[in-house]
This record gives C-alpha cells, sequence and structure tokens, in this order.
C-alpha cells in the first residue's frame, strides 16, 4: 500500500483556513466530500465519529502531525486527506506542540486489517524527519503530492 494511492486526488489542503482541531476536521471532511471519497450526507456524522475518537485520545501523535482516522459502516473504501496549517493546530498532541500536517483517514468498517496496514504506512512515512519538514515548507497541492511519491520512491530518507 502506497502513501501516494491512500490520499484522494482533490483531498490535499496546501492552506487549512481552520485554525481549530474540531473546524480542521471539517474542511478535510469536506474536502473528501468534495473530492468524491464520500457521500455528503455523511458529513455530520463523519465528523462526529471522528471527534468521538479524538475524545477517547488525541490522535496527535507528536512533532507537528495528527493522523485522526475512523472506520466507518458507511464507508465503502478507504480514503485520506492532507490538510497543512502553517501556522499550526492545537490538537492535544502528546508533545503538547502544534500539530502542521494533518492527514485524516476514512475506513471501512469491516476491514479493521486494511485500516491497521493504512495506519501502519502512514505512521512509518511520517516518522521522517525530512519528510515531516518538507511537508511544512509545502505550500501547494502539486507539492505535497510530489513529496507523497517521493516517500511511496523512498526518495525522502
Amino acid at each position: 500500500m502506497k502513501l501516494s494511492s491512500l490520499v484522494q486526488d482533490g483531498a490535499i489542503v496546501a492552506q487549512l483556513t481552520s485554525k481549530e482541531r474540531d473546524d480542521v476536521i471539517a474542511e478535510l471532511i469536506d474536502a473528501l466530500i468534495a473530492a468524491g471519497a464520500t457521500d455528503a450526507s455523511l458529513r455530520d456524522d463523519l465528523i462526529r465519529c471522528v471527534l468521538d475518537r479524538e475524545r477517547k485520545g488525541s490522535t496527535g501523535f507528536g512533532k507537528g502531525v495528527a493522523v485522526p482516522h475512523v472506520k466507518h459502516k458507511s464507508i465503502t473504501s478507504m480514503s485520506a486527506a492532507v490538510g497543512l496549517s502553517p501556522g499550526g493546530v492545537d490538537f492535544n498532541a502528546l508533545d503538547k506542540q502544534p500539530v502542521y500536517s494533518i492527514f485524516l483517514l476514512l475506513s471501512p468498517e469491516d476491514k479493521p486489517e486494511d485500516h491497521l496496514h493504512a495506519m501502519e504506512v502512514i505512521f512509518k512515512n511520517l516518522s521522517k524527519d525530512t519528510l515531516r519538514r518538507f511537508l511544512r515548507q509545502a505550500s501547494s497541492v502539486e507539492d505535497v503530492r510530489t513529496l507523497l511519491e517521493e516517500a511511496d520512491n523512498q526518495q525522502i530518507a
């Protein structure tokens, strides 16, 4: 599974307008809806589910990155959105630092092993200092897409 194939075309937000965690999650869900990854009728339920997951434990794992995620019965195929916040967002991260790169993952409820595999791919890549640094410097959708492809091709150490 490749990082670039998880991220839905049209669901990269290079300059998030939202400043608060809950609003960022809604903005990324909206990006996935606009990209055709899920139906607009699921919007409020998906936002609620992701926020419920956040209340159980922050998905801000530190080093400027958060990976909010949810498995949902109405999701038929896995998809992710990427959002970049130049000013940072308080995600209640483990290291108490702002989050600049957010990967939001939606997965089918009946495929937990695929969800785990996708999370492993995301975390493996986001554990690389170079990728995190380059994401902080990215300013366009094209920059982000290129970084994801370079990560897949192990061009980023």
